[in-house]
């Protein structure tokens, strides 16, 4: 059995109008479903305001879902209220994408990581004292540092905190939302290394949302890409970024700069902006940027389909994308 299974989740968000009027929804998410095994790392991708955040926090229960059943351990966190849902919490947390705004400045690092272990269990004194020692040494810094404020450390080290946080009631899902955006390249690569190193020793299940996919791609088993508040395209990182299968993927992968910047490549520049989720057009939601629309794409919405191998596309014409070449959409320039 997974660790988590999530079966046509959707948040929408309703939107005041004229008296009298029909009511509108932003529909942020719109009937998500996939599954994370114990152990794994899966990658979800997206621009800005595709739902990746929202999806985040309907999973963890800070939001409350319109729809949709979310399973951990077998155990529905949708039906969950109260002291119960608060128990559970104990079992997924989150790393947050800002170090310098998720953690509060007025509290020492080991007030932070202190709360969540009087919160989640039942150790005393000592004990939590030598936990956040011992978390701290898991992040690579010094239990000296514990009595220290977050304004003493760099991002790259507040980011190191937000993690032993995360770890410090033993999760066995976390979700680390854009968890290196906000960091230079150099901490970047440290963080990922970390976060792989923890998972090794631990099993914890990760979603590692952000934009970047080279960096998704190093670290996750599977990748999900989202557009619009839906999957477009899913599958094994290997497979999904030498052969994608949905135009907008395509799109994505060629805005990844080659190693070293001597190579050339087409960049695939999507015409148009991408459509409001409060009013998001029929049929595929693709289908107003893509090169490759049909009648067909205008009318019927693509179901996300199985390809074989793991590999599913929402596509009415999956072999073609593979197939497409980077002059059919409008070419601006190297990377």
């Amino acid at each position: 059995m997974a660790l988590l299974e999530v079966l046509s989740l959707k948040k929408y968000y309703p939107v005041s109008g004229r008296w009298f009027s029909p009511r509108r929804f932003v529909k942020a998410v719109d009937g998500i479903s996939f599954t994370l095994e114990r152990g794994e790392t899966l990658g979800l991708v997206g621009e800005s305001g595709c739902g990746k955040s929202t999806l985040a926090r309907t999973l963890l229960r800070l939001e409350k879902p319109t729809e949709g059943s979310i399973f951990l351990n077998g155990m529905d966190l949708c039906a969950l209220k109260g002291e119960k849902l608060r128990k559970m919490r104990g079992h997924f947390q989150m790393i947050f994408q800002d170090p310098y705004a998720s953690l509060n400045p007025r509290m020492s690092i080991f007030s932070i990581l202190e709360e969540a272990l009087k919160l989640h269990t039942s150790l005393n004194t000592l004990q939590r004292v030598e936990r956040v020692a011992e978390l701290l040494e898991m992040v690579g810094l010094n239990p000296d540092y514990a009595m220290r404020y977050p304004h003493e450390f760099s991002g790259g080290q507040r980011q190191r905190i937000g993690i032993a946080r995360a770890l410090a009631v033993k999760p066995d899902f976390i979700i680390a939302d854009e968890p290196v955006s906000a960091l230079d390249v150099s901490v970047q690569a440290q963080i990922v290394n970390l976060l792989e190193d923890i998972q090794k020793k631990t099993q914890i299940a990760f979603l590692f949302i952000a934009h970047d996919l080279a960096v998704v791609e190093h670290i996750s088993r599977r990748i999900m890409v989202m557009y619009l508040g839906k999957i477009v395209e899913s599958g094994f990182s290997g497979e999904l970024c030498a052969r994608p299968m949905h135009p907008y993927t395509k799109a994505l992968l060629s805005s990844v700069p080659l190693i070293g910047g001597s190579g050339k490549k087409n960049r695939i520049v999507l015409k148009g902006d991408v459509p409001s989720p409060l009013d998001p057009p029929a049929g595929c939601r693709f289908h107003t940027r893509c090169p490759m629309c049909t009648e067909l794409c205008r009318e019927c919405e693509p179901e996300l389909k199985d390809l074989g191998g793991g590999h599913f596309s929402a596509c009415h014409y999956p072999e073609k994308t593979a197939d497409l070449e980077a002059q059919h959409f409008t070419v601006s320039g190297t990377c």
